[in-house]
């Protein structure tokens, strides 16, 4: 009840409200009385490889995404272990449109290499996952603990085709020309999110927005030599003002020689087409009184100049298991011969082998903190699994899964102490639902939880 007073009492800023007059689809008294109405949306987005245990009968859908539907009301996501288990993501419903434009503009060939500039926490990376399945998906982050919030979410979503990594944009100007598809949610002045987060009211200011379109501008033009020619650039902020929108669609048609493409929208949902003041780009906002979601802008862009010579790109040779490991490691887990194995550090992991030479190439270029599944590590004669390993479906048909019941799930995601009395010695997935939580090992007189301790439940 305090936080709804709290929204309630907030006061859009006058200046922010004056600097939207004018622009498409903005009616001032409907825009303040969403603010000021208390009402909150909640939306999840299901992994379509782990939806098998989710029940969405009778959910309201989100119009644009096939995987996105609308809760009645918040839950506590924290205390149910299908939200660990990585069986949906708790996504803001306007970002979920990425979808609609990648059914519109790329179709059914998803064999793309894909970068996500801006990822963390991974909402559009993880959506960018499920659509190319047999793509190749780089979600970076240049903030190093965002960058770990991004390794947990991707991990738990559990694709195989993801690389995880941790640079700045300008970085990616040693990959020339190397990117089908690029998506870049610009850091913004954050307006969009006024009515899901009010404190951000307090920080905005006309000042904030010139410096984002700036830093927008930057980042644009630090990645852009990355996109190949044709290549396809979505570009999005979650901030209504022009200086961040419209003005940096036409930057980049007049100062990077992009060329917009415009998509085909559904009258009924209630986005809004704009255009671009001085070249006339197509953009679309997305506002929470006209739309079941939250502020948002989204455009899209095509790369018509030449791109560099993509096939000169540096490889790193990465190193491999020996033929010992190899043996422990078959014996532990049968791999099928579609995945390239390599080693990072002490651990073994798998890469889908028609990627493995596009991983040694951003290895040359990037800081990798994550690539492919994590097998796990060998200790001695024993293979100490990785808790990447239970998420993917690299497990299944090895292991008997153990089941547990919702009080069982959440102790094992505490790293609490478990009491298995049937289970045999030896590796075992505990699963609940049908989807696996991770790894334990049944010992003689204990059994060991090998939750991660860094992403264990604190809330009782």
């Amino acid at each position: 009840m305090r936080g709804l007073l709290y929204i309630c009492q907030m006061a859009l800023p006058q200046a922010f409200l004056e600097s939207l007059t004018g622009v498409a689809g903005f009616h001032r008294s409907s825009f303040e009385a969403v603010h000021t109405s208390g009402e909150q949306v909640t939306s999840i987005r299901v992994n379509p490889e782990k939806n098998r245990s989710l029940d969405m009968a009778g959910r309201e859908q989100v119009p644009w995404c096939p995987y996105g539907y609308y809760l009645p009301e918040r839950p506590s996501f924290t205390l149910d272990p299908l939200f660990h288990a990585g069986a949906y993501y708790v996504q803001e419903a306007s970002s979920m449109f990425i979808w609609y434009v990648l059914q519109q503009l790329i179709g059914v060939n998803t064999e793309k290499k894909v970068l996500d500039l801006c990822a963390a926490p991974g909402g559009k990376s993880s959506l960018l996952a499920s659509y190319f399945t047999n793509g190749w998906v780089v979600a970076n982050e240049v903030i190093k603990q965002r960058a770990a919030v991004l390794v947990e979410n991707m991990t738990k979503w559990g694709s195989d085709h993801v690389v995880v990594t941790n640079n700045d944009p300008v970085h990616f100007q040693s990959l020339p020309g190397y990117f089908d598809v690029m998506m870049v949610d610009a850091p913004c002045s954050g307006s969009g999110m006024f009515r899901k987060d009010p404190a951000a009211m307090e920080e905005w200011s006309e000042h904030a927005v010139q410096l984002c379109s700036q830093r927008q501008q930057r980042i644009l033009a630090d990645v852009l030599p990355a996109l190949a020619e044709e290549g396809v650039l979505i570009y999005s902020t979650c901030s209504y003002s022009r200086e961040e929108d419209e003005a940096i669609a036409d930057w980049l048609v007049q100062e990077m020689g992009m060329e917009n493409l415009s998509l085909s929208v559904p009258a009924g949902w209630g986005i809004v087409e704009s255009l671009s003041p001085q070249n006339k780009a197509s953009g679309y906002r997305f506002y929470p009184d006209r739309i079941k979601g939250e502020g948002f802008f989204i455009a899209v862009f095509r790369r018509k100049s030449p791109g560099s010579d993509s096939h000169r790109l540096k490889e790193l040779a990465l190193p491999v298991p020996s033929r010992q490991e190899l043996q422990q490691v078959q014996s532990f887990l049968q791999i099928p011969g579609t995945y390239s194995l390599f080693k990072q550090g002490e651990q073994i992991r798998a890469v889908p082998a028609r990627w493995h030479k596009d991983l040694q190439v951003l290895a040359k270029a990037l800081y990798i903190k994550k690539a492919g599944v994590g097998i796990g590590t060998i200790k001695g004669k024993d293979v100490i699994p990785e808790h990447e390993l239970a998420m993917s479906h690299l497990w299944e048909g090895h292991f008997i899964p153990i089941p547990l019941t919702k009080e069982q799930a959440l102790a094992y995601l505490r790293r609490k102490d478990l009491l298995l009395p049937d289970a045999h010695k030896g590796w075992h997935l505990v699963t609940y639902e049908d989807l696996p939580l991770g790894w334990v090992k049944v010992l003689p007189n204990r059994l060991n939880n090998y939750y991660p301790a860094e992403w264990r439940i604190l809330k009782e």
